[in-house]
């Protein structure tokens, strides 16, 4: 099994798009009247979810007038959540076919498929000319990446002069042996974590200068702590949350990262670079 695939299985879930839909009418909604922020507990599947995403995303200075490309989109929730907020147009690139095709029926059914097209792609192979996208993002994506060099090339290459990149990734802050699964990775042989170093080396080796970054540990911590106190004082599982796309095991998943967070080997980090104009 290749490296894509090994990440592209380790995300199919088999019956996404029932499981949403479920979600949604214990919610007491229809595929009608859902709305992006309905979506948000299960399409943000990353350390913070919507707090997380605007505040990063903030960063970027995304304007209406902007092409975006969302690398490693998985369902598509970051990219609803820009196309809404900012008005811009959302291009969403993932190796997992069940998680774009699932992600272009949300798209649908909150009324932003007109702004938003979710393809199914390789991030270090990316389809698309060069210079097409005024800003660039990724959300907890590179853990799956281990071509860090050819990663930021890929970015550097899409973008156009004077255009933002925006990283939200969870990376290695100290040496140590981490306790698998973790959500991005069942097993050690899954994950290609990497230091802020190696990311903003590579980043600068492919013509990109850092501008901003943020260790996100403190409040990743305070996350897991009201999410935790939320579990405790319900009956069960919200209608809609991560726990659909990672199944039986989220909780040991969810468990892990926060004991390897809380011994400081990894930490969630934001960094934004930008092409030379």
């Amino acid at each position: 099994m290749t490296d894509e695939e090994l990440v592209a299985s380790h995300y199919t879930h088999g019956g996404l798009l029932n499981a949403i839909s479920d979600g949604i009418a214990k919610l007491g909604k229809t595929v009608a009247s859902v709305n992006i922020d309905d979506l948000g507990p299960v399409d943000e599947f990353h350390i913070g979810a919507r707090v997380a995403t605007q505040s990063f995303l903030d960063q970027l200075d995304i304007g209406a007038n902007h092409h975006v490309l969302d690398v490693g989109c998985g369902l598509g929730g970051g990219s609803r959540f820009a196309a809404h907020a900012y008005g811009c147009r959302v291009t969403g690139v993932d190796l997992t076919r069940e998680y774009v095709e699932t992600g272009n029926v949300l798209c649908t059914w909150v009324g932003l498929s007109d702004k938003i097209t979710l393809q199914v792609g390789n991030a270090t192979a990316l389809p698309h000319p060069d210079e097409t996208f005024d800003r660039a993002y990724m959300l907890h994506v590179g853990m799956n990446i281990a071509d860090k060099e050819l990663l930021m090339s890929e970015l550097h290459r899409v973008v156009r002069p004077g255009a933002k990149i925006g990283i939200y990734d969870v990376m290695r802050v100290n040496d140590g042996e981490l306790t698998f699964p973790v959500p991005w990775a069942a097993e050690p042989e899954g994950s290609s974590l990497a230091s802020v170093a190696a990311y903003k080396a590579a980043l600068e080796r492919a013509g990109l200068k850092v501008i901003a970054e943020r260790n996100r540990r403190d409040f990743a911590l305070e996350f897991f702590a009201q999410l935790q106190a939320k579990v405790a004082n319900a009956k069960g599982p919200p209608p809609l949350g991560l726990h659909i796309l990672m199944g039986s095991t989220a909780p040991i998943k969810v468990k892990n990262m926060i004991e390897n967070i809380s011994r400081n080997m990894i930490a969630p980090i934001e960094i934004v670079a930008e092409k030379k104009a």
